[in-house]
């Protein structure tokens, strides 16, 4: 079949509804509830026979013909949720997605919102899934492109990251909610070391980035035992359920069904995850976490969440940081603050044998209104340098 036949063949299936939408489930890592879906594309002839994506995506991504096909898949996801909606059943978000090409229609957005309302369905169920191929030089567009869509109030999510053309900037330079981890990330079964090694790395950082983590092509129990102790939020596979048919997925969501039984967080999480456990506690009491190295004279911000004041550098030279500090406190405390947290004063703390240094002093907020603010420099060791490290914790007392 010639290329110009396939095109003809797929619109024709378009009109008539041969394409049609298969939803595969995603599940929370922990408590295997139901939390949302991918959709997915098969054709599915009269016959009964069913055409895989993979036999005729390719040739649509080089024709424009590949964009009727994602707003054809738009509508078909709306329409069922919207049917979820009218029988009062219950319905999960559900990923739809857009190829590339979506990049260069300047109304993206205003079209995605008018599908949308047109089916009276919340904005909040529809997930904007692109590929993080999309990305590869075209980080500028692609930023103004996902804003818009997000200020909508639509998710994003990269999709196959990790795949081979991964770029650690965009995901720190633009703006998005998921990260979905390819499934090629998971091809020794977690258990090769260089394997386990770049999946806790990347969800580290994904966790720090405050990103929910997808991940995809989950098959086995070593797998999902792995990725829960990395805190994984979403697992996606055959493990669970593979894609199965609107009436299918509609039971499924009316039966909101577990797969499997829960278990407990605390025998399942590994050193990396009680880690990040401990940092929200922390982060919880002390919205203000910096880390100093005096002997090098640098800072850098770990955490800074629901502060009296939000206008601190989030790295830089510490006594400039000190500067900065004194100048947002009351007349009357600038300079305890000031000498209290000089190089030269901690140093002579940390020579003495001191633990830590602590001052309660009065910091002008955002909204114009002093605070007591409690901070306290916790003098800390790390086993590879003799430098003198500091952790700085603070937080309001009012």
């Amino acid at each position: 079949m010639s290329k110009e036949e396939l095109l003809t063949n797929v619109k024709a299936a378009m009109q008539q509804h041969e394409l049609k939408v298969y939803y595969q489930p995603q599940y929370d890592a922990i408590t295997n509830k139901l939390v949302g879906a991918e959709a997915l594309v098969r054709w599915v002839k009269p016959d009964g026979s069913i055409i895989m994506p993979g036999s005729f995506i390719p040739p649509l991504e080089e024709d424009n013909t590949i964009l009727e096909l994602d707003w054809y898949m738009l509508r078909e996801v709306c329409s069922f949720l919207k049917k979820q909606q009218q029988e009062n059943l219950h319905s999960v978000t559900v990923a739809v997605n857009f190829s590339r090409r979506h990049l260069y229609e300047d109304d993206f957005a205003d079209q995605l919102c008018k599908t949308v309302s047109e089916y009276d369905v919340p904005r909040k169920m529809i997930e904007v899934e692109i590929t993080e191929s999309a990305f590869v030089d075209q980080s500028e567009k692609i930023a103004e492109w996902i804003e818009k869509i997000r200020t909508a109030g639509f998710r994003v999510a990269i999709d196959d990251f990790g795949s081979g053309l991964s770029s650690l900037s965009f995901v720190k330079d633009i703006s998005v909610d998921v990260l979905k981890i390819d499934k090629s990330l998971l091809s020794r079964n977690c258990e090769d070391e260089k394997e386990r090694i770049v999946l806790e790395s990347i969800f580290n950082f994904a966790h720090r980035l405050k990103l929910t983590t997808v991940a995809e092509g989950v098959e086995t129990r070593e797998q999902l035992g792995f990725l829960r102790t990395c805190s994984c939020k979403v697992i996606q596979g055959f493990l669970f359920a593979k894609p199965m048919s609107e009436a299918d997925f509609s039971e499924l969501c009316k039966n909101n069904e577990n797969v499997g039984e829960m278990e407990d967080i605390l025998l399942v999480q590994a050193p990396s995850s009680a880690t990040q456990l401990l940092l929200e506690a922390v982060f919880t009491r002390y919205p203000l976490v910096i880390f100093s190295n005096l002997t090098r004279n640098s800072f850098y911000m770990m955490a800074y969440e629901n502060f009296t004041a939000r206008s601190c550098p989030s790295t830089g030279v510490f006594e400039e940081l000190i500067a900065h500090g004194a100048s947002s406190m009351h007349p009357e405390d600038q300079d305890l603050f000031r000498n209290t947290f000089s190089i030269s004063n901690l140093l002579s703390a940390y020579e003495r044998g001191e633990k830590s240094v602590s001052i309660v002093t009065r910091q002008i907020g955002d909204d114009g209104i002093y605070r007591r603010v409690e901070t306290t420099d916790y003098f800390v060791k790390h086993p590879s340098v003799d430098d003198v490290l500091v952790i700085a914790l603070c937080h309001n007392l009012e």
